[in-house]
């Protein structure tokens, strides 16, 4: 077995002995999409506009939060640490983490679409597994942003504290609450460089058309690269040592 592999199966069964966890990354998301179309029962026209993005926006920030204080935890323990001293590389550790958390997610991303989809009546006009795959993307980018971001924080609540940092401008910019094409020039340009921002579309391309278009695969291809992109560089700033 080798240390990618033996790290994903450790995490996960501390995840096993941890119900508050699973219930966060497992319901929290499905709780607010019900709450979403509860809220908008009078006007379901609303609901179908919203809730595709919000299927992936809500994974996204729970897999975030999740992830970087999970990995902070392990630093503060000495865990992290002691890990670090075998003979592993830096890339097997964030590699096993991602694995863990990354079959989570897709479990987490298949409670959700199946919520939103079959049980809240969720209009989707795309075909159903790629709306499930965009969901998973955006569960896996929270989850790499989180490992990221926990190589630069010491404590737990300093991993909160990115959260405003690296979340809350996305979702701001992302196109949820005002299209993009309609934001001022230096908003449009930093929202282009947002990996979310490509998220939300994928999402609303799926929601509002059933085409497979070079637009699409291109969002999509832009999640998944930036999910790769974050895992390395939380590889590479991984530090061995808490200062």
């Amino acid at each position: 077995m080798n240390a990618l592999t033996a790290t994903a199966l450790r995490v996960l069964r501390q995840l096993r002995h941890d119900p508050r966890t699973i219930a966060l990354m497992l319901l929290v998301p499905c709780l607010l999409l019900a709450l979403l179309r509860w809220l908008y029962d009078g006007s379901p026209q609303t609901f179908d506009r919203i809730g595709g993005p919000l299927l992936g926006i809500f994974p996204f920030v729970v897999m975030f939060l999740v992830t970087s204080v999970a990995t902070l935890r392990e630093r503060s323990t000495g865990t992290l640490e002691r890990l670090l001293t075998l003979p592993i590389r830096k890339a097997d550790l964030i590699g096993g983490y991602a694995l863990a958390f990354g079959l989570v997610a897709v479990v987490q991303a298949v409670l959700a679409t199946g919520l939103s989809v079959g049980l809240l009546g969720l209009d989707v006009a795309g075909a159903t597994w790629l709306v499930l795959l965009v969901a998973v993307l955006d569960a896996l980018l929270g989850l790499a942003l989180g490992l990221l971001v926990s190589a630069f924080a010491n404590t737990e609540f300093q991993a909160v504290q990115f959260m405003p940092a690296v979340v809350l401008p996305q979702f701001l910019l992302c196109g949820l609450l005002v299209p993009r094409d309609q934001m001022q020039p230096v908003l449009r340009a930093i929202s282009d460089v947002l990996p979310l921002s490509y998220a939300v579309d994928a999402m609303v391309r799926l929601t509002g058309s059933s085409e497979v278009g070079s637009r699409l695969v291109l969002d999509i291809a832009v999640v998944a690269g930036c999910v790769l992109a974050a895992l390395g560089l939380g590889a590479l700033t991984l530090r061995r040592r808490t200062p």
